[in-house]
């Protein structure tokens, strides 16, 4: 672990809380598309999540082109989008989880949806419904400097990704621009659950150049965690970890009825006829596996 002290920088108290220099767990931080696998079932999940261990709740927001995202996330974007989801929509999910609690929640998504809502009115309403932070792949380091004092002055965070491509010079660049946290994306690619041995062979190297590199935020680290023994080799010497494809897979495992979530032959996947099964089933196989990523039982 290593917390820094310097958390002026983050915006949201509630960010700022789950890195309180008196804590000895990593943090840990799930991601879940909005809308995936039903918007009925999107706020148990969330609230599920946080009984069950999540300290942070990283809410995707489905694009229809999602470039940096593997099969598994491209599956639930394209199902989310065919269930209806909005931007409007998943800010209205914001307000509904705050009705019941204050898990940090941050937007992870494309610059296309957010410049379509509108950049200004989308940053008011998201500050307005309880979001504390963004994280934009796409937004280039340096740019669209509108956005990003804009998401400053709202009081909420702009979370910004390095990878083990990254310069040492622009990993300083992005830790001076991002606030909250840095987001460390451990394996270059699209995201996905990579194999342990994959993970730790290059992990080690990384995480040593964002130490030397990232001194001014909380370093999560991401992008290929799927287990309890990943997430703990891997954050034990940075502020947490993030859990992303390997529990969208888990939530299609659990919740789809067999046959009815499916790739094409070419590896694309499909969302037709999406249909789950009975939801207290699925949903506390679902909770134990985010139980043992955190606590390993």
């Amino acid at each position: 672990m290593n917390i820094h002290s310097e958390h002026s920088r983050t915006r949201s108290a509630r960010l700022s809380a789950c890195f309180r220099p008196d804590r000895s767990d990593p943090v840990m931080s799930l991601f879940l598309t909005a809308g995936f696998p039903t918007l009925e079932d999107s706020l148990d999940l969330i609230l599920g999540f946080e009984q069950n261990g999540a300290d942070i709740i990283e809410l995707g927001m489905p694009f229809s082109d999602p470039l940096a995202d593997g099969p598994t996330i491209q599956f639930a974007s394209q199902t989310a989008i065919r269930n209806g989801v909005t931007i409007s929509w998943i800010l209205d999910l914001v307000r509904e989880v705050r009705k019941h609690s204050s898990i940090p929640i941050v937007l992870m998504g494309y610059l296309n949806p957010l410049l379509r809502y509108g950049a200004d009115r989308m940053i008011r309403d998201a500050a307005d419904a309880g979001v504390d932070g963004f994280i934009l792949p796409d937004l280039p380091v340096g740019e669209m400097p509108s956005i990003r004092e804009s998401i400053r002055e709202h009081g909420m965070d702009l979370i910004q990704l390095v990878a083990p491509n990254t310069s040492a010079e622009r990993m300083r660049e992005i830790d001076r621009q991002s606030s909250g946290f840095v987001y460390c994306v451990s394996v270059t690619g699209v995201t996905g659950a990579r194999e342990g041995e994959e993970v730790s062979k290059s992990v080690d190297r990384f995480i040593d150049r964002v130490i030397e590199n990232v001194a001014l935020n909380p370093k999560m680290i991401g992008f290929g965690i799927k287990n309890h023994e990943n997430a703990m080799q891997v954050s034990k010497r940075v502020d947490g970890f993030i859990v992303g494809s390997a529990l969208v897979e888990q939530i299609r495992a659990t919740a789809m009825a067999d046959g009815h979530a499916n790739h094409a032959e070419n590896g694309q996947p499909v969302a037709d006829s999406v249909e789950t099964k009975s939801s207290g089933d699925w949903k506390e196989e679902l909770f134990r596996f985010v139980r043992h990523l955190k606590f390993g039982d």
